[in-house]
Formats: structure tokens, sequence, C-alpha cells
């Protein structure tokens, strides 16, 4: 029982501290009308975290009565941290401002951007429905280096650098509970009675909170949360069709950020494999990939996934009571309204160090996992990310006013703007960092012509916006569409990486490209 506890309160806050990071980027940083996001998002949201962890219990259980096995621990299920936080940062949230600088009132706009959410979970979950039959093909052709790359890069810029400035937006509540998050969680040192880490630092935080922000000692203006239930129910709804066309444009965010749960899935079900939890995996990608789709269907706006780490779980002691008891309490949450409650309670500032641990662990993970040649290959997939980063916070009109941004895309030059060369970098990140990851790579490893044709899937996927789209908002176009110097990107980016493919398939005509790789790359020390 108190191995189960101790799993719900770490797998309940992982999921509480995603829901706060998707509230807090719509509400405080899109000004996004909250009723639409406690009423709408959140119940269909929480419901696929119920619906996936109710799955994966019983799994469990039918797991244990087939191998008469007692102790099986269940696989944990919650939403998404990377696509959740990625998807209100660079889909949700510009729909919204696009939406209103189209003329809609923000309510409308919100409901629009609501349809859109909706409609983008639907697509990821019916790509995911599909990469669970061929997920692991997938994992076979692009290297572990783009892949865990990608997610790294998410890991340092999205869950890692934003949480970051909460923490220190409230510092001394924040680093109190950053301190005992990085004293239990990554250093490995038992609390006091082995007092769950988790449980620790968010009560230890939003205690100090209460007592020091009314005197003003926090450095921020104190401003008591509002007690208030937002109920509402899952309710399935075609809705998500009004959002169709324009989640279409989306697709090179959304797409990557499904095939890379898929890829997370396979890995995780074989870490529990190697603890002595044989589920397959077919049933595991499968879970996700349903749970996903009625959360959209329902009014969800994040995907849910397979969590990293029951080996962990199943080592404190966890089973099958941590699931039911984690997906009971989000999703009953979601829908009675409690869920938005606690989060208007709970500081940012004290939830964020959660996420900076898991953005640690995945980008510690890329480098461990790689062989230690590829390490500058996952290093390189993490720039893509960065540049996401800036544009997010430079489209911000809040930080630059919007003639500012519009005027500083078409700045004339003897180079192509730097704005508009940040922001086409920034554009399909995901996709353009695994490949990037994979080409690097592959060039490592002296397989010059396959390094070669993932320059040239890159040269087509750039001339036409699935990644580095020279538009603000992503979009995919034909080119010679474009007004200058926006048509420049596509010409400029394509023809640079044909020239490059080109360039690889001649050199690997030569001797010295056949060359064993030296013992300083393969061991990474250089």
């Amino acid at each position: 029982m108190t191995g189960d506890l101790n799993g719900f309160f770490g797998l309940m806050f992982d999921n509480m501290t995603v829901l706060s990071f998707l509230a807090g980027i719509l509400i405080f940083g899109f000004q996004f009308p909250a009723e639409i996001v406690y009423k709408k998002m959140f119940p269909g949201t929480a419901f696929g975290v119920l619906f996936g962890d109710l799955v994966y219990s019983w799994m469990a259980i039918r797991l244990a009565k087939r191998t008469n096995t007692p102790n099986v621990t269940a696989m944990p299920l919650g939403l998404d941290t990377p696509s959740t936080i990625g998807i209100a940062l660079t889909v949700l949230g510009p729909c919204f401002l696009a939406m209103k600088a189209r003329g809609l009132a923000p309510q409308d706009a919100a409901m629009m951007t609501w349809y859109v959410g909706m409609a983008t979970m639907v697509l990821i979950g019916v790509v995911k429905l599909v990469f669970s039959f061929i997920g692991g093909w997938v994992q076979r052709i692009v290297p572990q280096a783009g892949l865990l790359g990608s997610l790294a890069g998410i890991g340092l810029a999205l869950i890692g650098f934003i949480p970051l400035a909460d923490v220190f937006g409230l510092p001394l509540v924040g680093m109190i509970a950053l301190g005992l998050i990085l004293y239990n969680l990554v250093a490995g040192i038992r609390l006091p009675r082995n007092f769950p880490g988790v449980l620790a630092a968010v009560a230890a935080g939003t205690a100090l909170y209460y007592v020091l922000a009314p005197l003003g000692l926090t450095g921020g203006t104190y401003q008591p949360p509002v007690g208030e239930l937002h109920f509402g129910l899952p309710v399935p709804t075609l809705a998500f069709r009004h959002g169709l066309l324009e989640a279409f444009k989306y697709l090179p965010i959304a797409v990557p950020f499904a095939v890379l749960t898929v890829v997370g899935g396979i890995n995780v079900t074989e870490s529990a494999r190697c603890a002595g939890d044989d589920f397959k995996t077919r049933d595991i990608l499968l879970t996700e990939a349903v749970s996903t789709l009625i959360a959209g269907v329902c009014g969800g706006v994040a995907q849910s996934t397979p969590y990293i780490g029951q080996p962990a779980y199943k080592q404190m002691g966890s089973r099958v009571g941590y699931t039911l008891l984690t997906g009971a309490f989000i999703g009953l949450g979601g829908m009675l309204g409690y869920i938005g409650f606690i989060v208007e309670l709970i500081p940012r500032a004290v939830l964020a160090p959660i996420l900076i641990f898991v953005a640690l662990d995945i980008m510690c993970q890329a480098f461990h996992a790689v062989p230690a040649a590829h390490a500058p290959a996952v290093a390189f997939s993490y720039f893509p990310t960065v540049a996401r980063l800036l544009q997010i916070k430079l489209s911000d009109p809040g930080l630059v006013p919007v003639e500012n941004f519009s005027r500083l895309l078409s700045a004339p030059g003897k180079e192509l703007p730097g704005l508009l060369v940040t922001v086409a970098l920034g554009n399909g990140f995901i996709l353009t960092a695994m490949l990037w990851g994979a080409f690097l790579a592959k060039l490592i490893d002296r397989k010059l012509r396959a390094s070669a044709i993932y320059l040239l899937i890159l040269a087509a996927f750039s001339f036409v916006g699935v990644v580095h789209s020279a538009m603000p908002e992503g979009n995919m176009y034909l080119p010679w569409n474009l007004a200058e110097p926006f048509r420049r990107i596509p010409y400029q980016f394509a023809t640079a990486y044909a020239v490059l493919a080109l360039l690889l398939l001649g050199l690997s005509l030569s001797k010295e490209s056949r060359e064993p790789i030296p013992e300083k790359i393969a061991h990474g020390l250089e």
C-alpha cells in the first residue's frame, strides 16, 4: 500500500504539473479565457488519462494472473510533457493570436482554438494508431541521435528553461522546491522516513508561498486563490471538425510529437520487460493511441503516453493501485473541477522543479543511450528547438510590438534577415531536429550516402515549408507564391541542403571516407 501511495503522488503530481503549465501558458502567456481552458479543455484531457490508466491497470492484473506473479507493476500513463507544452506554445497559443488577428472576439477565437486543439489530438491519435504497427521500423531507420536528440532539445528549451524562469520568478519559494527535487530525485538521497520527495517539495513550497507572499517577501504581488470549481463533462462531440482544416497547417509539429511518443512507448515497454513485467508492445502503443483519440473527441488538447520509469515505480513497491488512483484522481478532477482549483492554488514556481527534473532526465538519457561518437549529433539537434524558443519569445506582442516584428522579418541587408532566419529554423523544429541528428549520426558513422539521403529529404521538406517555413505561422506553401524576401528562404535553404548532399555523395567515393572512425571520436573524446 505504501508503494502504491508513493507511486500515486509521483505520477499524479507529474500530470498536475503538466496541466498547470498548459493552463499557465494559455491563460497568462496568451491571455486565453480561463473558462474555456478549465471547462472545455481539461475534462477531455483528464478523461484520456483516466481511460489509459484503467486499461494499463487491467493489463497488469491480466499479466499477473497469466504468469502467476503477484508483484506485477502497471505501466504508468499520463500526459506527455514535451508535446503538451510544445503544442500549447506552438499550436494553441499562436492559433489563438491568429484568430484574434482575423477579427474574432477573444471568446470566439478561444472556441475556434479549442476546435483546432481537438482536431490536432484526433490527427495525432490516428497517426499513433498507424505508427503503433510500424513504430519498430521507424526506430530502425532513424538513428537514436535523431529521435532522442530532438526530444532532448525540447527538454532543454521548452521543458527546462521556461519552468526555470518560473522558479526564479518566485526565487525564495521556487528554489526550496527545486532543492528538494534535486536532493531526492537527482542526487538520490532519501528524505527522513522515506517521505516522497515530490510531495515534500510541493507541500513545503506551497506552504512557504502562503506564509511569505501576503507579507510581500516573494518578489511578486500576492493574489489569493479563487475557490472556484470548474465543472465540465467530457462529452464526445464532432465539434473538432470545425478545426480540421486549420489543424492540418500544424501537422509538421503534431506528427513528430506523435512519432516520438510511439518510439518512447517501445522503449519504456522494453524497459518494463527488463524489469520483469513482459507487457505486449502493441497493446501498450494501441492503448496510448486510443486514449489520445478519446481525449480529442471529448475536448482534450494534450496527448497521453506511457511514462518512463516503470522499473522505478516497481522498485518503490508500486503495483496496480497507483495507476488506478492516478487515473481516478486526474479523470474525476477534470470533470468535477477540482483540478483547476488545485492548479490555481499551487504556484507554478513550486511545480516547475518537477518539469526541470523531467528535462534533466530526458537530456541525460539522450547522451547515455546513444553511442559515444553520436554525442555531437544529439547536441546538434538541440538548435532548432532553441530557435523555436527565440521565435516564441520574440513574437510575443508584449515584448516586441507587432509592427516591429513584421519590419524585422523583412529588414534589408547583405544576408537574409536575422529574424526571418530564426523563424525559419524554428518552424518544424521537431522534424528538423530528428533529421539533423540523423544526418550527422550517419556522417559520423562514415555512411555518407545515407547522410546525403537525409539532406535531400530536408531539401524537399524545406522547399514547401514542412520544415523551415518562411511564414511566421509555420504554414506549408508553394514557394513561388511567396512574396519577397520570404521567397528566398525555400530556394536558398533547399539549394543549400541539396548541394551539401551532392558534396557528400562525391566525397563518398574517396578512400578517406571509408577509413575507420578515429578512436578519440568513437569514444566521444572529441
